[in-house]
């Protein structure tokens, strides 16, 4: 059986997740700067960091970044990859539990992660953090349907073995479980931008495995799954590679 608690579902996923899970484009920050005033001097906080991709951005850009993460596999993978970084902290906790200081980042940020908190809990801490003024930015990497038929054959199975993932939703319409508006308060602004991945074999394997909701390695059901994986990248596949196609979702505000 599947567990789904947040604190351990991707334990044997972290190599995987390193290697074939897409990270987030720059344009991303391009919005932030010009929708909130981002600087390279703002102290920000990724709630759910995991191996650290959306941090790697705000890094990058020179911000200071405490990474807040319950997973021990995953955190110590992110304490790995950025060791030596002045900018990094890394803290076990999670979005109800953060262990940062009253007022003391100036952007909360959440990668693939915010649909595992519990929001309401989650909005009262991130309000006690917050900086007076300070700013929310929940992300994900939205995995389209379509129109192509490889990305229509993979999302289908997809569905088919895991009905609970929610890597295809659009999180601000209906289908979704989120209450986006009544997260933030009313008052929130979108951004979307396209990104996509070549994958080979090896590569759309791996990039399955990172998927919480399907059968791992030790599950019976992971052999007949992989077969029909198989068969739709050797009918989609172009020189030994499929292009996965997905939609970065940027949702940001204020906490009203």
């Amino acid at each position: 059986m599947i567990s789904f608690d947040p604190k351990q579902v991707f334990s044997s996923r972290v190599d995987n997740y390193i290697k074939y899970r897409p990270g987030y484009p720059a344009l991303l920050l391009d919005d932030l700067i010009k929708g909130c005033g981002l600087m390279p001097d703002w102290r920000v906080a990724d709630i759910g960091s995991g191996t650290g991709q959306l941090a790697r951005l705000f890094l990058d850009f020179g911000c200071a970044v405490t990474c807040v993460e319950p997973n021990e596999e995953m955190r110590l993978a992110g304490e790995q990859i950025f060791t030596g970084h002045s900018g990094f902290t890394s803290l076990a906790g999670s979005a109800e539990i953060t262990g940062l200081a009253d007022a003391s980042v100036d952007l909360v940020g959440a990668g693939m992660a915010f649909h595992w908190f519990d929001a309401p809990r989650a909005r009262l801490e991130f309000q006690r953090i917050l900086a007076p003024g300070g700013w929310v930015a929940l992300v994900w990497n939205r995995m389209l349907t379509g129109p192509q038929p490889f990305m229509q054959a993979y999302t289908g199975l997809i569905l088919e073995y895991g009905p609970g993932w929610t890597e295809t939703l659009r999180r601000d319409q209906p289908g979704s479980s989120l209450d986006l508006p009544g997260f933030f308060g009313g008052v929130f602004q979108r951004a979307a931008f396209p990104i996509h991945q070549f994958l080979d074999w090896d590569g759309l394997c791996g990039r399955t495995l990172t998927i919480a909701h399907l059968p791992q390695t030790d599950d019976p059901a992971h052999s007949p799954l992989f077969d029909r994986v198989r068969n739709i990248f050797d009918r989609h596949q172009n020189n030994g590679q499929v292009t996965m196609h997905y939609e970065t979702e940027l949702y940001y505000g204020r906490l009203a």
